[in-house]
């Protein structure tokens, strides 16, 4: 699922003021930190878009987590399903 994010709120929430801070950022925090923080952020909306992927100047990628940046300035987040690497969904 890739979404659009708003910018200031994004920024402002990582205090931070361009997109080449935010990776530092996010790596200075604790990573069930920046989870619940982008959590936070996608929950506001549901709806996923498409986005060409030609149009990204850069890209962060987190564990199931990649942020674009696009040549128009607009940023994007992809919920990344992972697969469960277990056999069972339980131990027991």
């Amino acid at each position: 699922m890739i979404i659009q994010l708003d910018i200031n709120i994004l920024f402002h929430t990582f205090k931070v003021s361009s997109f080449d801070q935010l990776e530092e950022a996010m790596h200075s925090l604790a990573p069930s930190i920046v989870e619940y923080y982008l959590d936070d952020l996608s929950s506001s909306t549901n709806e996923s878009i498409y986005i060409n992927k030609s149009n990204i100047q850069q890209t962060i990628f987190l564990d199931e987590y990649s942020l674009y940046l696009d040549y128009e300035d607009s940023i994007f987040l992809e919920l990344i399903e992972k697969d469960n690497e277990y056999e069972t969904e339980s131990l027991w």
